[in-house]
């Protein structure tokens, strides 16, 4: 009964974090930014929200605000996008957004939150805060991020946060 039960447990632990929404990071301790070329972006006023209420939050705890990168939301809607066209919640392809952005703009560490289907902003920020591994990305000691809200063709919202230190 106990081996059976084991079993059980380990299975559900291997599904578990394989699956699960926690935050990844990357480090980089030799960085230098590279001649490949950062890449522009839009924002849309959901995304210009959500990182107003993510600096305004790490604010009210003493932290600094976190200066906004197009080149790091390009990635985070890259990866949004791959996420819609595979119908899929993951942080597949990671460590490639982080060595990218590393190469790209010198970034000595990279981590990333996304989240799925909330409605608004500040409910993804909310669901964030309330997960220790989100929460310390937004906490976390990083100088710059940038994000990216993609709705789907069934209306879902995928949300890509990518946060860094420079």
């Amino acid at each position: 009964m106990k081996a059976k039960l084991l079993r059980v447990l380990l299975l559900f632990a291997i599904v578990f974090t394989m699956n699960s929404c926690s935050s990844d990071s990357s480090e980089n301790p030799t960085s230098t930014a590279s001649t490949q070329k950062a890449m522009p972006y839009t924002y849309n006023s959901s995304e210009i929200e959500a990182m107003a209420l993510i600096n305004a939050y790490r604010v009210s705890i003493g932290l600094n605000e976190l200066k906004q990168i197009n080149h790091i939301s390009y990635k985070s809607e890259e990866h949004d996008n791959y996420m819609i066209t595979n119908n899929v919640v993951n942080h597949d392809d990671f460590v490639a957004r982080s060595e990218n952005i590393m190469k790209v703009l010198g970034a000595k560490s990279v981590s990333e939150n996304i989240a799925y289907n909330y409605n608004s902003p500040q409910a993804a920020l909310d669901a964030w805060l309330k997960s220790p591994s989100h929460k310390a990305n937004i906490e976390g000691n990083f100088t710059n991020f940038g994000l990216s809200i993609r709705v789907s063709a069934e209306g879902k919202k995928y949300y890509t946060n990518i946060f860094v230190k420079i």
